[in-house]
This record gives structure tokens, C-alpha cells and sequence, in this order.
């Protein structure tokens, strides 16, 4: 894997500027037609002269072989679920996404919708928008549905916009500024609350992981605007006080607000709705068939129960009986908060996912994540310098969190040197140190794709991890050696003066490590 002519560890290393040699070249231009070339020309004067190239630009010398050779490689030195082995990061679900479901959303036809034709020139894809729609609100059961936000944490924005928007009606705003979040919430939640304008208060986690009931109840208060709740939570434990969080929140006039992050693990098994949940977003790029980071595009729809129907952004894809046409009629709409209807490929591979799988293949998946998580807990946590952290003996849902502080008292070797080494093993390192209730925190989420023997190839990894710590750890500490680029320093890598974005930066900074 490793390749002195292109490994980018470490100043100074061949690149493909430096492979550039004079007279080799890389592509065959063919000739400019003299009428084409009358048009350039006259383009040129229409340039001022100090913008005008009078040189050729800086472009390596290189034969096609050379580079094909050099991006094909740049390719394998990537991560991906398809090229790489386990893919335990949490808390993200979705890591093997139907190949079927991306040819789905590639169909030219779709691909050459403009969203501003006419609603009766695009009846087809507003039909799948729709039945999409209609399937997520009974999977939640929520009473309607807006499909526009672009992610989770836009849905989340949304989601506190229509609680403001809520109290604002009932002439309460002023008085209803404090959002509740769990202390074990993801990170976008109190930031989604701050930007819609509340202020955030904490409430901390009781020994079972789960919301601290009498801390809830000296939290509410007739400042209260609403609680954001994951369920299950971030620490894969189901919220069984649901029912008595329901009644504390609303029985002060706020409302409850569901983050769908964790949806795969309940998925046709319970709905929110039905546990007291007034809105819910989700994340179409985290539980139905959309591939989860590298950019996007996210979707993150948000449903509500009917009595809030009027306050989503406009425009909602709405059905007469006869035809699928753009409701623009909200009388108190917060607005629309991205321009036109949303991201529409990921609800085409979501719309693809649900269809292939029906309710009871959704149910199916649910349970076999559930089964995958609750197997690697029982196990991982039996390996030496490795804990599962409050409520040990809970049963955990699609995902859990394992703690390293033993291993780091006894060893010195941390969370980060352990998802660092399993690297060397071809494996994607899990989210560590989150969620911050966990002390050296490794939060691993298997989902249902993963077969038997590749769960238990995870533990050996974990076991001989331990070993090699409790033995070697210098060498845990100096992982990973086997990756294309070895350990990164950190705080230099994120400082804005290491960024490389151009060779002559490339150079600069090359000069620099020198001594120049």
C-alpha cells in the first residue's frame, strides 16, 4: 500500500509535480477550427490585458499512464464501505447503501426535472414525493410533513422554528425562551435551539443513562418552550420513562421535539408519535439508503402532529385526489427555509429503500442492528481494559458506547490510539470521545449489514488491541503504520496556516519545515 512516488506523509515526498519531466505529455488536444478560433479571438478582446494568460499555467508534464496511475491510486487511499472492511462509526446508521437505490435516483428522466416546471409536467416525481411523505408520517405518526431541509440539523432548525412559531401564536414567546436537552444529546440540538433564538438548559443523566426524572421535573417551567430528545439516546439506551417525560413537558405547556438521528433501532417496532412526540425530524441519509457524510446531499424531513401542520415552510407536497401539486397555503408558515422543495435524489433512494423492503424488511432491520449492537457490547465489554458505562447489563439498541479509561489509567494507551491502530486493520475507526458523559468514550454502531464473521473479526482486532497494550503500548501510541498516511498531528493539521490548497502553498510550506 505504501508508494515513495506518491504517499503524501511527510514534506519533501515525491508528488506529481515532482514526476514532471519536459516533453511528456498527458492528453491529445485536437486542432482549434479557424471560425472557433475567430470567436476565441474576439472573446479576448473583451478581456481586460492584465487578466489575459501570457503564459502557459504550471501544469506537471506528465504521460496519461502517469496520471491515471497517480489519481486511480489518490482512489485506493480513500475509505470506503465497499473497499474497506467494518464501518463501526456511530452514531450514523446507514453504512452499506443499496447500489440498486443509487441507480434509482441516477434515471436521466429525474435527473432532468428543472424545479421550476410546471406541477403538471412533473406529476411522477411529486407522486414518489408524496407517497414518500405519506410512509414517513406513518412510520413516525406524525399528521404531516415537510420534506425541504437539506439535513438533520436543518430539520432540527426547523423543528425549533415551529416551536417558537407555536408559542409566538398563543402569545407566549416572550416568557417561553428555555429549551431542555439532555446532557447525552448529539451536539447539534442545544446549537439548533441557540440559533432559533432559546436559550439552552441542561439536564443531566441519571446511573441508568437515561433522563434524570427529578431533574426534568425542576427543569420545566412556565419558561419552557420544549425538550429535544433522542430516543433511544446517544448511549443506545431506550428512554422507557417516555411516557412520564411526555406528561412532565407537556403538563408545563412545552413541547416535545424527537431527533431522528437514532430512528434505525425503532424502525416499525414503535413510533414517536405515539410515545407523546409533537415533532420529529429525520434523517433520510442516516436510516433510508442515503450514503452518510462526505457532503451530502442529506435530507432531514420533519413531521408534526396536526395542530402544528400550519406553521411548516412552505411549500408542502399535497394531493387532491386527482392531482400532486405544491400547497402554498400555510396561513402561519415559518417560511421556506432553503430554496425550492429539498434535496430530492436522497428521497428518491429512500422512496426506493422503503419500497424494496416493505414494513416488515424495515422491521427485520431494526432488530438486526438491535441484535449486531447488543452482540458486540456483551463481548467488547469483556475485553480487558474496556467497559460499557452506565447500566451495564441494559439491553442497547443500534449502537453503543465502550469506555478506555481503565486501559488509559493502567496503559496509557486512550480511546484515540485504540480507533487510530484498528486502522492497521482495515477497519474505520468509531466515534471516540462522545458522547462527553463518557469518560474516553468509543461509540460503535454495526447496524443490520454486517454479517456474523465480520462482527467477530472486530472483536479479535479489540482483543489483540488490548494485548498489544497492556504489553507494547508505545506501539499502540505510534498507530496506525499500515494507512497511507500515518498519524496526523492534530493541532498543527487544524491550525490555518498548515492548510495546502494550491502547490505554490504546497512549496511554501515545504521551504518552511525546511528552515528556508
Amino acid at each position: 500500500m505504501r508508494s515513495g512516488v506518491f504517499r503524501q506523509a511527510r514534506w519533501g515526498e515525491p508528488l506529481i509535480f515532482e514526476l514532471s519531466r519536459e516533453g511528456r505529455v498527458g492528453s491529445t488536444v485536437p486542432g482549434v477550427e479557424e471560425g472557433i478560433r475567430d470567436i476565441v479571438g474576439e472573446a479576448e478582446s473583451l478581456v481586460p490585458a492584465s487578466l489575459l494568460r501570457r503564459e502557459a499555467p504550471p501544469l506537471p508534464r506528465v504521460s496519461e499512464v502517469e496520471v491515471l496511475r497517480h489519481f486511480i491510486h489518490l482512489s485506493q487511499m480513500n475509505y470506503g464501505v465497499n473497499s474497506g472492511r467494518f464501518y463501526p462509526l456511530g452514531s450514523c446508521t446507514m453504512k452499506y447503501n443499496p447500489v440498486v437505490n443509487e441507480v434509482v435516483a441516477s434515471d436521466p428522466r429525474l435527473l432532468s426535472a428543472h424545479p421550476y416546471q410546471d406541477v403538471s409536467t412533473v406529476q411522477g416525481i411529486l407522486e414518489v414525493l408524496y407517497r414518500l411523505k405519506v410512509w414517513l408520517m406513518e412510520l413516525t405518526g406524525m399528521d404531516d410533513m415537510s420534506l425541504q431541509p437539506a439535513a438533520g440539523a436543518h430539520g432540527e432548525f426547523l423543528g425549533n422554528l415551529i416551536v417558537r412559531a407555536y408559542h409566538a401564536s398563543r402569545g407566549e414567546l416572550e416568557k417561553r425562551r428555555e429549551m431542555i436537552v439532555p446532557d447525552s444529546a448529539h451536539g447539534t440540538n442545544p446549537a439548533s435551539a441557540r440559533m432559533a433564538g432559546f436559550d439552552v438548559v441542561t439536564i443531566p443523566s441519571g446511573e441508568d443513562g437515561c433522563v434524570d426524572l427529578e431533574a426534568l421535573e425542576e427543569a420545566v417551567s412556565d419558561r419552557t418552550a420544549g425538550l429535544m430528545l433522542t430516543n433511544p439516546n446517544t448511549l443506545g439506551i431506550f428512554e422507557s420513562n417516555i411516557k412520564e417525560i411526555s406528561e412532565i413537558v407537556h403538563g408545563a405547556g412545552g413541547l416535545l421535539y424527537y431527533d431522528g438521528a437514532n430512528f434505525n433501532a425503532i424502525l416499525g417496532k414503535c413510533r414517536p408519535g405515539d410515545m407523546g412526540f409533537d415533532i420529529v425530524h429525520l434523517n433520510l441519509h442516516k436510516t433510508f439508503s442515503t450514503p452518510h457524510g462526505g457532503g451530502g446531499p442529506g435530507s432531514g424531513p420533519v413531521g408534526v402532529k396536526d395542530f402544528l401542520a400550519d406553521f411548516l415552510p412552505v411549500p408542502v407536497v399535497a394531493y387532491d385526489g386527482e392531482r400532486y401539486y405544491l400547497d402554498y397555503d400555510r396561513p402561519h408558515t415559518v417560511g421556506k427555509i432553503r430554496g425550492f422543495y429539498g434535496n430530492v435524489s436522497p428521497m428518491v433512494k429512500a422512496f426506493a429503500y422503503i419500497l424494496s423492503l416493505g414494513f416488515e424488511g424495515l422491521k427485520e432491520a431494526a432488530e438486526l442492528a438491535v441484535l449486531n449492537s447488543n452482540y458486540l457490547a456483551r463481548k467488547l465489554s469483556g475485553v480487558r481494559g474496556f467497559s460499557l458505562p452506565y447500566a451495564p447489563r441494559k439491553p442497547r439498541k443500534h449502537e453503543f458506547v465502550l469506555s478506555a479509561s481503565e486501559m488509559a489509567r493502567e496503559t496509557g494507551v486512550r480511546a484515540l490510539d485504540v480507533a487510530k491502530k484498528l486502522l492497521d486493520y482495515g477497519i474505520h475507526a468509531p466515534t471516540v470521545y462522545f458522547p462527553l458523559i463518557v469518560e474516553e468514550a468509543l461509540m460503535i454502531e454495526p447496524t443490520e449489514t454486517e454479517p456474523l464473521e465480520e462482527l467477530d473479526r472486530f472483536v479479535e482486532a479489540f482483543e489483540e488491541i488490548s494485548a498489544l497494550a497492556y504489553s507494547r503500548p508505545e506501539e499502540v501510541r505510534a498507530a496506525p503504520r499500515n494507512t497511507s498516511v500515518e498519524r496526523l498531528d492534530m493541532a498543527r493539521a487544524s491550525h490555518p496556516r498548515t492548510f495546502c490548497l494550491s502547490w505554490r502553498r504546497y512549496k511554501r510550506l515545504e521551504g518552511e519545515s525546511k528552515g528556508e
